[in-house]
């Protein structure tokens, strides 16, 4: 059991003792705590703070209590209920609130819940004023107020719709275009809610949609991680009834991941990679990606005439970096695409909307779309921690160990070798080490991570 404090949120498994897992009484002293650093930041105003859930068992427990948490401090709550993290996000500022919680665990399975933890922009607090929101908990110095100024619902309501509008609003939507391919997709959402919002996009673009998993129970049909061995339904499904591809997100739909007619994987690296390069041809300018990511986004970018650069691992990071270099589309090798000229956060809605243009005015299949793109290969891979494990003494002999190969430590250490790279680093989400390594082929990737593996085998004599 686990609870695991970070730049990606308060997030940890369900149940279990006090401080070691997300208990009731965690939920409630992070909630407040929250509540208490808002507070701080902007003294003597009445604040308001969105709440959205994605749809796992947990959520209404932990929703309730957030909610009341909130109150408690003094502030105001628009609740949305059952809500994507970039509906959320968006929310904030269309409701011109003063934060957000989002509460889902994102990718992990069914036993984790989490807080993630919006700033008045919609977007992620960064590290900093994580660190002092931590001091708050820690030290207890909530707050809770008397009665006259206990905080109240607001709203109840739904924010969808108008994240819908909002994408379909989008420059380089062409919906006339998407309509007349009479496009047939299958749909996996894994029991969450992507499972309405978008089949309801599609339907509103003209697409035939084949549901699967859209349900919003919360009881995950399969392992809710969107990576080829959780796929399998999907895979059968696509080419079984004929559809154009499939699409498949995780439970708060920041990610996204697309299924090839045959069945086979796009490949969740190459939705960055396609979405920039349909911008890219519309609008000059630069991309980011975190340091896990694949090499083939830089290839596009270059061919397209701009510059590349890469962050930290964790949306906060790569959001900073566009900024600072003025980049028009941006995120994660994980299928998270990220428009800052619509919001700048993960949205898996967003890159749907994009893609489906791209196939449209190109006439051309996802098949075909992924032959254009450089033939990489990413293995990831993971070590479980255990006590005994010193990961920044890993590192840092891993650094030395290959110190005559081009290293990047801003975020673990990354090596770059003339034609593969490995990027080595704790997880912000899980207790484990990621080992993410990229070759030319599946074979050469997965040989240098089983190198790199036992190199760490062999510094921690596991």
């Amino acid at each position: 059991m686990t609870l695991i404090k970070s730049i990606s949120g308060i997030r940890g498994t369900i149940g279990g003792e006090l401080g070691d897992n997300l208990t009731p009484i965690d939920v409630v002293k992070f909630a407040s705590s929250y509540g208490q650093w808002l507070k701080e930041n902007k003294p003597g105003k009445k604040l308001t703070v969105v709440i959205g859930r994605d749809a796992r068992i947990s959520g209404d427990m932990v929703n309730s209590l957030i909610e009341s948490s909130l109150l408690s401090v003094g502030i105001d709550v628009i609740n949305i209920g059952l809500a994507t993290t970039p509906t959320t996000e968006m929310a904030v500022t269309g409701k011109r609130a003063d934060g957000g919680i989002i509460i889902t665990a994102s990718h992990n399975p069914a036993q984790w819940n989490a807080l993630k933890l919006l700033n008045d922009k919609g977007e992620f607090i960064n590290a900093e004023q994580g660190e002092r929101l931590l001091q708050i908990a820690e030290e207890n110095s909530y707050k809770f107020v008397e009665i006259d100024d206990i905080g109240v619902v607001v709203e109840r309501c739904s924010y969808d719709n108008e994240h819908i509008e909002a994408v379909l609003a989008m420059d380089h939507i062409d919906i006339a275009k998407i309509k007349a391919r009479k496009f047939k997709v299958v749909v996996d959402a894994v029991n969450s809610v992507g499972g309405t919002i978008i089949p309801e996009l599609l339907r509103r673009l003209g697409v035939e949609v084949v549901e699967l998993n859209c349900e919003p129970t919360g009881h995950f049909a399969h392992i809710p991680e969107p990576i080829p061995e959780n796929l399998t339904e999907i895979a059968a499904l696509v080419p079984q009834v004929n559809a154009d591809f499939g699409i498949v997100v995780d439970p708060d739909v920041d990610r996204l991941a697309l299924v090839n007619p045959d069945g086979t994987m796009f490949g969740e690296e190459y939705t960055l990679v396609a979405v920039a390069d349909y911008l890219l041809s519309k609008v000059k300018g630069n991309t980011v990606s975190n340091l896990s990511s694949s090499r083939a986004l830089a290839d596009i970018t270059e061919k397209h005439g701009g510059s590349y650069s890469a962050s930290a691992v964790g949306e906060v990071n790569v959001v900073a970096e566009m900024r600072a270099t003025n980049a028009i589309v941006g995120g994660e090798g994980n299928g998270g695409i990220i428009y800052p000229a619509l919001h700048a956060g993960r949205d898996a809605l967003v890159g749907v909307a994009f893609m489906l243009s791209f196939l449209a005015e190109e006439n051309v299949t996802l098949l075909e779309l992924k032959s254009r793109y450089p033939k990489y290969h990413i293995s990831k891979n993971k070590i479980e921690l255990t006590p005994a494990i010193d990961v920044d003494d890993v590192l840092a002999k891993m650094k030395v160990k290959y110190a005559n190969e081009k290293v990047n430590d801003i975020d673990g250490v990354k090596i770059d070798f003339p034609t593969e790279w490995v990027h080595l680093r704790k997880s912000n989400t899980e207790p484990i080490i990621r080992i993410y390594s990229e070759s030319k082929d599946e074979a050469a990737a997965e040989a240098l991570a089983a190198k790199i593996i036992k190199d760490i085998k062999d510094i921690c004599n596991i």
